[in-house]
């Protein structure tokens, strides 16, 4: 069996990056920056108030309460005109510019006022309540390097600066087909003896769609060679990689293996994983694709080893694996010495470190356990047993990644 950080080394290293293209920004979510962003101004732009209230200067509310002139009022979007002189004030709201001459902002809750005056009750330092221009960035700064992914929050600081169309990767195309005689689809009725319904289809296309790929539903391809060629032929003409599931194993009838086989150039690996062991890389001409195993759990973790980060390594993204960290095994986890396993856990907060336990049974088929789970709890080769109170590594398959490829494969 070949180790995993090998098997994944082996098929980052095939990945070729997809093309740059600009995106509008309601578009790009789940992309990754192709180019570094500076900000071309301070942000704020200007010093304003960060609450509705009196811009003053703060030396004049000493031994408040104290009675002011109100000059103007300055609402967001609207620029003062006059400057705050001793013993005076200008109403201004959030957001609004600061007038000349005042240096802090007293909170309206804190004032009486009535028509031109107001009585300050509670005095203020300089800067108080004051956001300064490029408080949140500099002109000039680094804002985001390339090879970051966009989430939402990105995007809005990409609007605060004015980059309405950032320079970013290509939205990957994924190809997905189910493969076996034995599938119907979700919405079947009454199933016919020896079918059962095909879970891996709609979960993949909802894990690519989390990463911010598009899914090419290719649906359930029957065992026949022929119908095999022609779904094979079209996913390598219409997208960017191909993910399968089932047909990879060792059966006589898995034609998978045989199909691949003879279209493309594709290896087919024992990797010392549980779930997952058996699985398929290659290429059908320059597409690479992925052969998943049957088992839908075996599917997830494969998919999350092997499949997730070889498309953010295409679409150029600087971390490429979910983040892990250490727990505590409030149940001991009996596991196979020779494989790396993938144990599906709920987690609790504990006083030191989280502490997990099985989210249920852990045979590859129990997908309910893993809908129940926070984390895979990870198993090194070598190790076989952890004890209740030991500690264990943890992957969160809920978070976004956070590791690079020399961070999870190099250590």
């Amino acid at each position: 069996m070949r180790p995993l950080a090998e098997a994944q080394r082996d098929v980052l290293d095939a990945m070729r990056p997809l093309p740059s293209v600009r995106t509008p920004l309601d578009g790009a979510r789940g992309l990754v920056l192709a180019e570094a962003v500076v900000a071309p101004h301070p942000v704020p732009p200007f010093d304003n108030s960060a609450v509705d209230g009196f811009a003053v200067r703060a030396g004049d509310t000493a031994g408040s309460p104290v009675a002011l002139t109100v000059i103007e009022d300055v609402p967001a979007g609207s620029v003062p005109t006059r400057s705050v002189g001793a013993g005076q004030a200008t109403r201004i709201m959030t957001g609004a510019v600061i007038p000349a001459g005042a240096d802090a902002v007293v909170m309206v809750e804190d004032t009486d006022s009535t028509g031109d005056a107001v009585t300050v009750k509670a005095s203020v330092d300089a800067g108080d309540h004051v956001r300064r221009a490029g408080g949140d960035l500099e002109e000039g700064a680094l804002v985001f390097d390339a090879g970051e992914r966009l989430s939402p929050r990105h995007i809005g600081v990409l609007a605060s600066i004015g980059v309405a169309r950032p320079l970013v990767s290509k939205r990957p195309v994924v190809a997905v087909l189910s493969t076996g005689d034995e599938l119907a689809p979700p919405d079947a009725g009454e199933l016919r003896p020896g079918g059962i319904r095909d879970s891996n289809r709609p979960m993949l296309l909802g894990l690519l769609e989390e990463l911010g790929a598009e899914g090419l539903d290719l649906g359930i391809v029957p065992d026949d060679a022929g119908a095999l060629r022609r779904a094979f032929d079209e996913a390598s003409r219409s997208a960017d990689a191909v993910v399968t599931s089932g047909g990879v194993s060792m059966g006589e009838h898995d034609l998978v293996k045989k199909v691949l086989a003879d279209l493309g150039t594709v290896d087919f690996w024992r990797v010392a994983m549980q779930p997952a062991k058996p699985f398929a890389f290659g290429f059908l001409g320059d597409t690479p694709l992925f052969g998943l195993p049957g088992n839908p759990v075996s599917v997830v973790v494969a998919y999350e080893q092997f499949v997730r980060p070889a498309l953010l390594a295409r679409m150029g993204a600087a971390r490429l694996f979910r983040p892990r960290s250490w727990a505590v095994a409030a149940e001991a986890l009996h596991t196979d010495p020779e494989k790396t396993v993938f144990v599906r856990v709920v987690a609790e907060a504990g006083p030191d470190a989280p502490i997990v336990r099985p989210a249920g049974g852990q045979a590859s088929n129990v997908l309910s356990a893993l809908a129940a789970a926070d984390a895979f709890a990870v198993v090194p080769v070598g190790v076989g047993e952890v004890g209740v109170g030991e500690r264990v590594e943890v992957e969160w398959f809920g978070s976004i990644e956070r590791r690079t490829r020399k961070e999870a494969l190099d250590g």
